[in-house]
């Protein structure tokens, strides 16, 4: 497959600068780029989902015109979006043959379909239980039903876009192996992402974009992560956190005996107690789905708790409201930046001010002060290197990593104390993750307490300055940053705990 001179063009944005591309048979192609680079719209071009405003496509040496997603499908191109396209009450085998579905006579044949399904799954190493209903399974084998449904339409060129952004690095590793085993069985993957230790894990080949231009492509063999981190950003990215010792002053942060239930009511942080001092990183590792997301809605309010208490500054702050967490110096940068993190339909400029919106210089009474926001904003967005065409843009307008920063930009940009951190480099390149990186350490130096949560193990080993572990609800160890090593925490992380760590087992119901 080829791509030839491709161009296109978005109000005020060359997405698509003359973008030349070209895939193998049986090629592993990675698309590597910061985050407004071009790589999804390409691919959504290759898909069909745009159309290009100049270039052509070919196909084995002939042109083509992909024009809707049913003309991909029919040249055999299959697309993993970032954020899956399935039917959670539906099984897996109803998700996969949805839109071809088969049938005896009049009616669905299901039986057959989960036959069918079962074969798929086993003929290329992606084993799921075809049965399952998807709501009930894990985000990795939610992403396999998603590739098997482009295989089910015989895609023999598979489009991943961002496919490792949810994954934990256990789930990370088996789509690896799962892509390599496609690859042995004849199949091209483009595989778009800016994280350069997978490229160069997986990749036969690297194209890297840069404000919608191709700048290079090369081998693994060829560059090693700072070339390519350079090649993304024009300039030399400091791809380790460089940071003096911690020097913790006062408790700012405490939690005693913490318990939560998630949105089923089952428990799931089970009396979680820690604290954080003024001047230090707390980094709290753990695979996805052991409580993390229920304790931090917990701390910042959006959560309430069964029982236990949580302190600010020696101030029992467990019943009250975000407003009233965040007026007294709490940040927080939310995991779910669509969720909790950004009001989508809002320009730019009015996310950027949406915890001090009422407050002087953006308003003087219940009046509200247009000019002070608009300045505020310009002065972020050039802080922030957020690519906007400018601050009444949208915020859903934004890829996702531009939506991360507005958030960075407003929770960073004001006087606080303690700043609350959830997977804060989530979706972000490189760059920007050099730069928050380097924020949130200038926020330690400056005496803010930080708690980070980050399902990256390289993220708390660079930033953090003590480490707990995060298992089935419960802190199954701590240990200072310079004591411990990935392969420990990893251990921990998976459950195997320590002599004298909390006792795993089922958690107590608590009423």
């Amino acid at each position: 497959m080829q791509a030839v001179g491709i161009v296109k063009r978005f109000p005020g944005v060359i997405a698509n600068d003359h973008v030349n591309f070209s895939l193998r048979q049986g090629e592993i192609h990675a698309i590597l780029g910061e985050n407004g680079a071009g790589k999804t719209t390409l691919m959504n071009i290759l898909y069909g989902l745009y159309h290009p405003d100049e270039g052509e496509i070919y196909i084995r040496g002939q042109p083509v015109e992909v024009r809707s997603p049913s003309d991909a499908i029919r040249l055999g191109i299959g697309m993993v979006h970032q954020h899956f396209m399935l039917v959670p009450v539906f099984t897996v085998a109803e998700n996969i043959i949805l839109g071809q579905e088969i049938r005896r006579g009049p009616f669905l044949d299901l039986r057959r379909a989960v036959e069918e399904v079962r074969s798929l799954s086993q003929r290329y190493g992606l084993e799921v239980d075809p049965e399952a209903l998807v709501k009930d399974l894990p985000v990795g084998v939610q992403q396999r039903v998603e590739i098997l449904k482009a295989l089910y339409r015989k895609a023999n060129l598979l489009i991943l876009d961002e496919p490792t952004a949810v994954l934990t690095p256990q789930e990370t590793e088996e789509l690896f192996r799962v892509m390599r085993h496609l690859q042995r069985q004849g199949v091209s993957i483009i595989f778009i992402t800016h994280k350069l230790k997978e490229v160069m894990a997986v990749a036969d080949r690297i194209t890297v974009l840069r404000n919608g231009r191709v700048v290079g492509t090369l081998t693994p063999q060829e560059a090693d992560e700072a070339h390519l981190a350079a090649m993304m950003v024009g300039r030399e990215v400091v791809l380790t956190v460089e940071k003096a010792p911690a020097r913790p002053g006062l408790e700012v942060l405490r939690v005693e005996d913490l318990w939560v239930r998630d949105d089923r009511g089952a428990m799931v942080v089970n009396g979680v107690s820690f604290s954080v001092r003024a001047g230090e990183i707390l980094g709290i590792a753990g695979v996805q789905g052991n409580g993390q997301t229920e304790l931090i809605e917990a701390l910042v309010g959006l959560r309430p708790a069964v029982s236990g208490r949580v302190f600010l500054h020696g101030e029992e702050i467990t019943l009250q409201p975000p407003r009233s967490r965040t007026e007294r110096g709490m940040a927080h940068i939310p995991e779910d930046r669509h969720k909790h993190g950004l009001v989508l339909p809002y320009p730019v400029a009015d996310n950027l001010v949406l915890n001090t919106y009422y407050q002087p210089p953006f308003a003087r009474g219940i009046q509200r002060q247009p000019q002070a926001v608009l300045q505020h904003a310009r002065q972020l967005i050039a802080l922030y290197d957020i690519r906007t065409p400018n601050p009444y843009t949208p915020a859903r307008s934004l890829s996702g990593g531009n939506q991360q920063k507005v958030i960075a930009a407003r929770e960073l940009s004001r006087p606080i104390r303690l700043l609350v951190a959830n997977q804060p480099t989530r979706g972000l390149d490189v760059g920007a993750t050099e730069y928050i990186h380097r924020k949130i350490v200038e926020m330690r130096d400056q005496g803010v307490a930080v708690l980070l949560v980050s399902t990256e193990l390289d993220e708390i080993f660079s930033l953090a300055d003590r480490i707990a572990v995060m298992y089935r609800g419960r802190i199954v160890a701590m240990a200072d940053r310079t004591e411990a090593s990935l392969q420990q925490v990893g251990l921990w992380m998976a459950g195997v705990i320590p002599t004298g760590a909390l006792p795993i087992g089922e958690p107590s119901e608590r009423v």
